[in-house]
């Protein structure tokens, strides 16, 4: 409903008549919320304001705050809160408990949230209808999410066996509306650009997240928990968890212990079905060394799994946030601060002083780049990386919710097909004409062909005679009227000379998507230049050809960087031109590498502006 921006139509404060109106339908559509809570949400001496959109919607907000409720269905009685509003009153609606933070990034992504994707408490679903409003919440974390309303009731649930779609998303965390308010922010530290992990603070206070009525507690390292037992979470990164003892009657105590197999921490996670009575202890600390080892397991853990040499040179702040940290294990709060380095960028200079990986700083960021990897260092041979082990529903739940989405990596392969000018090479080794080569396959064909007409010089081997067939292969054309043709070639040279007289091809290969053109792939232009009043805009193109749907890269640019965005047709051209509003070409082409995976080659950078 709020994926791409749209302009409100109007924009009005609220009567006295439509405020109490508004109140009581807050009270007939949440049950469970008091008077104290419509207060905190609509502070009764503060201008409400409404502002309609063309798709009918209608979004009440706290004049100079932010948006607390929408509709849409023009009327305003079906309204659903804003996640500003459930962060003030967690508990206005029942939520869905995801299987993991993972999760969330499809969830934030834009796709509805499927049942295999839900952690199902141990005492089964509690009994709802169809068109209910729902929240989306993450284990340990308190702050939903999303808002959304159910597809199908509990009883229609079962039915399916638990599977298809549980709600469809209308607001969700980052998206248009949230961004909407004059003071954008989130509820604690778990919250990133875009995924929600389970809150530090109360991690490192060792208390439990019990985010709604129903939904299961979440195990926290070396505590005991006595509450809503729900499914085993999936291992995390660098952890794999067994769960033993098998279930037993509610009425006898019920204890499963469970064992970091990584050998990370000497840990253990103990937990206890209800009916037991227990003692929450809190987490006991790291120790310095402990955090150092942890640093450095996560590291190896992150080098042999996600981090690819094609991504490089990557950012410390990238590398610490979307490599190292999803490899820690779960219900541990990782600080490089706690460790002896202190800081992220000595850290990752203690481990290029080692040999394990290059780094170098950036003077004008004041922060570590990474730039190699050694492969062939003994701590990184001697590691045994741990696999991941999926639950099937959460694989399914993972797919289902990432179609639609883009994918990240994509691979470039650059391809040559035979032409008139080296056919007679291709026939004499009986070669097929019509296929396409890569070029070392190319190159295997003419050092095949030189070999069985034996044209290597007997007094140089690094020198190949060259016989009729192969000159004219190799220069017809390419010499000017009255030059001599030459008689031999290095063998250095043969192989890119050959191929350069081939039909050059392309495949991009996106996920399941891939697509093979004719002729040299074009890089993606990204351009800054002046308009008037001296406003600065950055126009990008030729995103098509690396299959980027230009409207779903705009939406991610608007969010990104804050600004507007639009999508027009290149004049006399075939594709489209993405602009945004403000001088980022920085972003956009930082942007395009880590999150479209698109290689620093292939992207062009002018900047006009500069004199």
């Amino acid at each position: 409903m709020f994926k791409k921006a749209v302009d409100a139509k109007s924009q009005q404060r609220l009567s006295g008549a439509d405020r109490k109106k508004l109140k009581r339908t807050i009270r007939d559509r949440f049950p469970n919320v008091s008077d104290a809570d419509i207060d905190a949400l609509l502070p009764p001496k503060v201008e409400i304001t409404v502002s309609k959109y063309p798709n009918r919607v209608l979004v009440y907000a706290i004049e100079g705050d932010c948006p607390m409720f929408f509709s849409g269905d023009g009327r305003g009685s079906e309204i659903f809160p804003t996640v500003y509003a459930l962060w003030k009153v967690p508990d206005l609606l029942p939520a869905f408990m995801l299987k993991g933070g993972e999760v969330s990034q499809f969830v934030l992504g834009g796709a509805d949230l499927m049942f295999p994707g839900i952690r199902i408490p141990v005492e089964g679903l509690p009994s709802f209808s169809a068109g209910e409003p729902w929240a989306v919440k993450v284990p340990g974390n308190p702050a939903p999410i999303a808002v959304g309303a159910t597809t199908m009731s509990s009883t229609e649930v079962l039915k399916a066996g638990l599977r298809g779609k549980a709600l469809k998303i209308n607001h969700y965390y980052r998206d248009t509306l949230w961004e909407s308010a004059e003071n954008c922010h989130v509820p604690n530290a778990g919250f990133f650009e875009n995924v929600v992990f389970e809150d530090p603070a109360l991690l490192s206070a060792g208390q439990a997240s019990d985010s709604c009525e129903g939904d299961s507690s979440v195990g926290q390292i070396n505590a005991v928990n006595n509450n809503h037992m729900g499914d085993a979470s999936a291992a995390d990164g660098a952890l794999s968890i067994l769960d033993s003892a098998p279930k037993e009657e509610p009425t006898v105590t019920n204890e499963v212990t469970e064992q970091i197999t990584t050998a990370m921490v000497d840990l253990q996670v103990l937990e206890h079905a209800p009916g037991s009575e227990s003692n929450v202890e809190d987490q006991h600390p790291l120790s310095v060394e402990d955090v150092d080892l942890l640093l450095d397991k996560c590291l190896l853990q992150a080098l042999h799994t996600t981090v690819k040499d094609k991504d490089l040179p990557l950012p410390g702040s990238t590398l610490w946030s979307g490599h190292v940290l999803p490899c820690r294990p779960p219900g541990i709060l990782l600080d490089v601060k706690k460790s002896s380095h202190k800081k992220l960028s000595k850290w990752l200079q203690s481990k290029s002083a080692s040999g394990l990986i290059s780094v170098k700083e950036d003077k004008h960021k004041k922060e570590a780049i990474l730039v190699s990897v050694n492969r062939k260092h003994l701590d990184y041979t001697s590691f045994r990386p741990e696999k991941k082990k999926v639950d099937r529903d959460e694989q399914s739940s993972n797919n289902t919710a990432s179609e639609g989405q883009s994918h990240k990596f994509l691979d470039v392969v650059e391809l040559y097909k035979s032409n008139t000018h080296v056919n007679p090479i291709f026939a004499a080794v009986g070669a097929d004409t019509g296929k396409l080569y890569t070029a070392s396959e190319a190159s295997q064909i003419v050092f095949g062909y030189v070999e069985q007409e034996k044209l290597v010089k007997e007094a140089n081997k690094s020198i190949v005679v060259l016989d009729a067939a192969l000159c004219d292969a190799l220069f017809k054309g390419a010499i000017k009227k009255g030059s001599m043709y030459p008689t031999e070639i290095h063998k250095k040279d043969l192989g890119q000379t050959f191929i350069n007289r081939m039909q050059a091809h392309y495949e991009v290969i996106r996920g399941s998507d891939s697509v093979v053109r004719k002729g040299a792939l074009k890089p993606i232009q990204i351009v800054t230049e002046r308009r008037q009043g001296n406003k600065k805009v950055t126009k990008l193109s030729g995103v098509e050809s690396f299959l980027i749907d230009p409207e779903a890269l705009a939406s991610d640019l608007q969010k990104k960087c804050a600004c507007s965005t639009t999508v027009s047709e290149l004049p006399g051209k075939k594709g489209f031109e993405v602009l945004v509003q403000g001088g980022v070409i920085d972003d956009l082409a930082r942007h395009l590498v880590e999150q479209c995976g698109i290689h620093k080659r292939y992207i062009e950078v002018l900047d006009k502006t500069k004199k």
